[in-house]
């Protein structure tokens, strides 16, 4: 049996995404094991997954959790070790394990944080690159490989798809929301998840363009849609805003920015399509093969792999794909947005 160890903590949507690579896995190593050490808050979106036989749950900032954790694992001489996190603690924590390969991140005996030569198509552009900040940027901006596809490059197995199984209780709370808001009786149901948590302003389409694009789409549906307005705990007061932006002009239900995890899955699962910011409820939206519209300003849209369940529509401003907070989102317009939505919306049997 080969075991296998895969380290990815945060965030939540990396995570979900990094999904993909089991599928590959198994196919290479078809007698293996796999523990996954996430985050507590990212546990929900493994755990399920047939294709992990352990989740564990670390808190990467508790120096004694990571030495606890360390002991246990040290026990282990693994087949594999897959770590895809570059904070310190991490990579002394796997720089520690005696494994028969490592990929990823980890540290010199210097203490220097690096990372192996087979990873670095991913981690050249990012923090640890060796070519420097600068030049991991521009690498960022040319790459036009998606994450699925640059892992599994990387790891020497086929592109899988992200997958998320919703438990029997979120799926009961989903089927109970849908009916509380009578979903099913009144057209298309179309998911808003405009905002991006309170970091980047510049991934989120604005209160006053997510109205205006309800408004848009309301009115070239006839006003068969429910729109559901999705968010976190960072968007309630922008949510708010929306909601009185529309006031009685769309059919929209105000699903709140306080859901747990899989309820909040649960809900984007009831959606004909949902438009999203490159976010969590994005990478939900492809795991559940809900269809999405998704918008890019700050961020690569070539790195997200929407696997023809979608639509991306992108900034043509000259700082796309900075990763600025402040980056110019303004050629992101409300008619763009609903184009792309009425193209990709499903059709009704």
């Amino acid at each position: 049996m080969t075991t296998i160890l895969i380290v990815k903590t945060g965030a939540l949507g990396d995570v979900l995404r990094t999904t993909s690579i089991l599928p590959g896995l198994r196919e290479r190593y078809t007698d293996c094991r796999v523990t996954w050490i996430t985050a507590p808050a990212a546990v929900e979106l493994v755990r399920s997954n047939p294709l992990v036989a352990e989740v564990v749950a670390l808190d990467a900032k508790s120096s004694h959790a990571v030495a606890e954790l360390q002991a246990r694992l040290a026990r282990t001489t693994w087949g594999r070790v897959l770590s895809f996190d570059d904070e310190e603690p991490l990579c002394r924590l796997v720089s520690a394990l005696p494994t028969k390969r490592l990929s990823g991140a980890y540290l010199e005996s210097d203490g220097r944080r690096a990372y192996t030569p087979d990873v670095a198509p991913w981690f050249d552009m990012g923090l640890l690159s060796v070519h420097g900040k600068a030049r991991a940027d521009r690498m960022k901006v040319e790459n036009r490989k998606s994450h699925p596809a640059i892992f599994a490059e990387m790891l020497g197995i086929r592109m899988g798809k992200p997958t998320l199984k919703l438990d029997e209780r979120a799926r009961h709370f989903g089927d109970g929301f849908a009916a509380r808001y009578e979903l099913a009786a009144h057209g298309r149901v179309i998911g808003l998840n405009t905002g991006a948590g309170g970091r980047w302003h510049s991934k989120t389409l604005s209160v006053e363009k997510t109205a205006a694009l309800a408004r848009i789409l309301n009115l070239e549906l006839g006003g068969a849609v429910t729109f559901v307005l999705l968010g976190g705990p960072g968007e309630v007061e922008r949510n708010l805003a929306i909601v009185s932006a529309l006031k009685d002009d769309v059919r929209l239900v105000d699903a709140g920015c306080d859901n747990p995890l899989l309820d909040f899955a649960a809900i984007v699962s009831k959606c004909d399509l949902l438009v999203s910011s490159d976010s969590l409820a994005l990478h939900v939206a492809i795991a559940l093969d809900v269809r999405s519209v998704v918008f890019f300003a700050p961020t690569s849209a070539a790195e997200i792999e929407l696997y023809g369940l979608g639509e991306k529509v992108v900034s043509t401003a000259p700082d796309y794909c900075s990763y600025k907070p402040d980056a110019d989102v303004s050629t992101v317009t409300p008619e763009r947005v609903a184009a792309a939505v009425l193209r990709q919306l499903p059709r009704r049997a």
